[in-house]
């Protein structure tokens, strides 16, 4: 804690302290005039005056309110395109997951008709070897039937 009280001492620098804000000369008249115009409003027992005088003193808060409002305005439409990304990427998962389930299927598809060629391949190789064990049977019996003539 002592290092951190001595950095703060040696960084610190009372200079750049605010020491009365720019806007109080302003404000000060802001509430002179709402002040008069209070004070008129009681004499004269005029309710437009009155008015007047709560408007002035309120009209200080008119940049900050149109400030929060453009801040909320903001924040709808970053609300309104959040919406409109999150349904996107929605849309887009859904569209994969239905290809990525037909590229399966196609696959199992494929994947059968490649077994079933490949025993459809075995059997006929075992017929073309019973073939030819039968054509060199014929081809013996023959040659044995041309000697015995």
């Amino acid at each position: 804690s002592d290092d951190a009280h001595d950095l703060f001492t040696r960084t610190f620098n009372p200079s750049f302290l605010q020491v009365a804000s720019g806007a109080t000369a302003d404000s000060d008249r802001r509430a002179a005039a709402a002040q008069v115009l209070s004070v008129a409003a009681e004499k004269a027992h005029n309710p437009h005056l009155a008015t007047l005088a709560y408007q002035v003193k309120l009209d200080a808060f008119t940049r900050v309110k149109k400030a929060i409002d453009d801040m909320i305005a903001q924040l709808l439409k970053e609300k309104d395109d959040e919406i409109k990304h999150k349904d996107f990427c929605t849309d887009e998962f859904h569209q994969n997951q239905l290809q990525t389930e037909k590229k399966d299927r196609e696959e199992q598809d494929l994947t059968a008709k490649i077994e079933d060629l490949t025993m459809t391949i075995e059997q006929l190789a075992h017929a073309i070897e019973a073939l030819k064990g039968e054509i060199a049977e014929m081809q013996v019996q023959l040659k044995r039937a041309g000697e015995d003539r």
